[in-house]
């Protein structure tokens, strides 16, 4: 009897530490819980109009930051979420979308090529140059952006010492 209630509670912490693994988003639980999770970036890109006002969590790797006078616009290639809501591989990616943060990010530190996830509402769509064509971008009105930390090379090569010990 003492050894199954010691299983059980065992398993129960478990089993809680892997569910608080799995919740590991940076995106706060009031905005995750309310945003609508099937208006993903493929769907929306099609007729922002229609989605407007639509709290989504969308993410991707920036393409471009630009401080204007109402904050900074972020360009970001748009990727899927994977778990956490981390961005997957940026070769995943089916556009680009518009984030419009309401305040100052500092071009510095929000580069390019650095992993976002964005919680916002959709605003509509923009209309801007991609090269040599006319692009509309979806644009999200942002309530919180997380910046992922970059990833650090890995260092594989062999590397070889000779010493002298006394």
């Amino acid at each position: 009897m003492r050894i199954k209630i010691k299983f059980e509670y065992g398993c129960a912490v478990l089993a809680a530490c892997l569910l608080a693994g799995c919740a590991s988003s940076p995106v706060s639980k009031p905005l995750r819980l309310a945003a609508e999770r099937d208006i993903t970036f493929e769907l929306a890109a099609k007729g922002p109009e229609a989605y407007k006002g639509s709290l989504v969590i969308w993410g991707g790797y920036i393409v471009d930051a630009v401080n204007v006078s109402s904050g900074t616009v972020l360009m970001v290639l748009d990727t899927p979420l994977a778990g956490a809501d981390e961005p997957a591989p940026p070769e995943t990616s089916t556009g680009r979308f518009l984030a419009r943060i309401g305040k100052f990010l500092d071009p510095a530190i929000y580069v390019k090529g650095a992993k976002v996830t964005v919680a916002g509402r959709i605003a509509g769509w923009e209309m801007r140059p991609l090269g040599k064509i006319q692009y509309a971008y979806p644009v999200l009105k942002a309530e919180e952006i997380h910046l992922w930390p970059q990833e650090k090379p890995s260092h594989s090569a062999l590397q070889l010492g000779v010493g002298v010990g006394f």
